[in-house]
């Protein structure tokens, strides 16, 4: 469901099973009185295990509210979460991508747009660049109307899929430099990618991390502690 003031989510699990629960209980979050029965679910991904528990990929849903229960929690939206969601919609038809905000969170100090839409994959970009850009013009938006909190950007459950991605990067990488007791440098990262790698390794008894480089291209090192310094 994709109609205006529909509110949509989207949670991953296991099972698509785990998937739909947990995307309902988010919603009940949202949508006071929510009536289960209304609620639509789009099946992005069953999910697969791999073999022998190896490359394993969450089952992902989205499941949509009905329009009345949309409508009457629509009211409910501070103007901080309908600034941002107007600033995103601005963004995406300024460049040109076919999709709707279906949901705004206000959570912590921090406003989370979620974008679903034919044109998902071009808002997100490779390697979630346009995204990134997109997040980035957000928050300074924001800033300059004063805004104080921060803008999280996200689309098709991207953000949830690069932040496991990263930490598992960052986690073998981390075993990679313990076991060679060599620095170990990644590939160039937005500043929003290297934070999730800086943050995953930051209790790691064994390594270290930095980050070097100029932007476009400012990369994370991973390197043991004793080099540290």
């Amino acid at each position: 469901m994709s109609g205006k003031g529909a509110v949509s989510v989207e949670a991953t699990g296991e099972t698509v099973g785990e998937a739909k629960w947990a995307a309902l209980r988010e919603l009940e979050q949202l949508v006071p009185g929510l009536d289960r029965d209304a609620v639509e679910f789009q099946v992005v991904s069953e999910g697969e295990r791999g073999l022998l528990g190896v490359g394993f990929s969450p089952a992902h849903v989205i499941a949509s509210a009905g329009q009345a229960s949309a409508a009457a929690s629509s009211h409910d939206e501070s103007d901080l979460t309908r600034d941002a969601r107007e600033i995103v919609e601005r963004i995406a038809a300024g460049i040109g991508a076919d999709v709707s905000v279906s949901s705004v969170r206000e959570y912590e100090g921090r406003i989370t747009v979620t974008c679903i839409g034919p044109d998902v994959a071009l808002f997100i970009g490779k390697h979630g660049q346009t995204i990134d850009a997109i997040q980035y013009l957000a928050n300074a938006i924001a800033r300059a109307h004063g805004e104080r909190h921060d803008v999280v950007v996200d689309a098709a459950g991207y953000r949830a899929r690069r932040t496991a991605t990263l930490e598992s990067l960052a986690r073998r990488t981390a075993e990679r430099a313990s076991a060679t007791d060599k620095p170990v440098a990644l590939e160039p990262m937005t500043p929003v990618e290297r934070k999730i790698v800086h943050e995953a390794l930051k209790d790691d008894p064994e390594v270290e991390t930095a980050s070097e480089g100029a932007e476009p291209n400012r990369f994370v090192v991973v390197l043991p502690r004793h080099l540290a310094g």
